[in-house]
């Protein structure tokens, strides 16, 4: 039904910049908020930033400042830019789309891995 596929994943040295994308698809009409959450090793999955159908956003302590989330309507994707990483940022990111009269808990992407080590 809703497809989302992110990209933009990898390894990089701390003080580096990565920019993940999520594409998304399917039987979307409206779009309440669009989410990147992290999951690091034997860690609960966590947001990372959130942005609604008006463009609020919201951001993690830890990422505040860092991070930046966008999306390109006309494009059906949206991006995480993320900025001065820290070993403290590795994890698998999902992306996640919340629509309207959809499931509850939102869909899922497959993850992109970011690893950020020197």
């Amino acid at each position: 039904q809703v497809q989302l596929v992110e990209s933009g994943g990898g390894l990089v040295q701390p003080g580096g910049s990565l920019r993940l994308s999520c594409a998304y698809s399917g039987s979307i009409f409206s779009i309440n908020a669009l989410g990147w959450y992290r999951q690091a090793p034997a860690q609960q999955r966590e947001l990372v930033a959130s942005i609604t159908s008006s463009g609020r956003t919201n951001y993690a302590d830890s990422v505040k400042g860092r991070f930046t989330i966008s999306r390109d309507i006309a494009k059906n994707t949206v991006y995480l830019q993320m900025n001065s990483l820290q070993p403290e940022d590795t994890a698998v990111y999902y992306c996640n789309v919340n629509i309207y009269r959809g499931s509850p808990g939102g869909y899922w992407g497959q993850g992109t891995q970011v690893t950020v080590s020197s």
